[in-house]
């Protein structure tokens, strides 16, 4: 299970909220044992981008042999 401030990765796309896969975010709150987790997005200078609950398969912890990737968020 993963704990609540956990850095992790989405795993899918979610066009919708202007998320790709990849995308970096922290979990904030665990739901049913790990079943599913809210989680914060957030660009680097620290504005929340999303802040979605996803079940578990959506999102990954961090591996120790991955490097950060920036990316340019679409206008809104």
């Amino acid at each position: 299970m993963i704990e609540e401030l956990t850095s992790v990765v989405l795993t899918t796309n979610l066009p919708e909220r202007g998320l790709q896969a990849g995308d970096i975010g922290t979990v904030v709150l665990v739901h049913q044992e790990g079943k599913g987790y809210t989680v914060e997005f957030m660009t680097v200078s620290g504005d929340t981008v999303a802040v979605i609950t996803v079940p578990a398969e959506q999102i990954r912890p961090i591996r120790t042999n991955e490097i950060a990737h920036a990316r340019e968020l679409a206008a809104a």
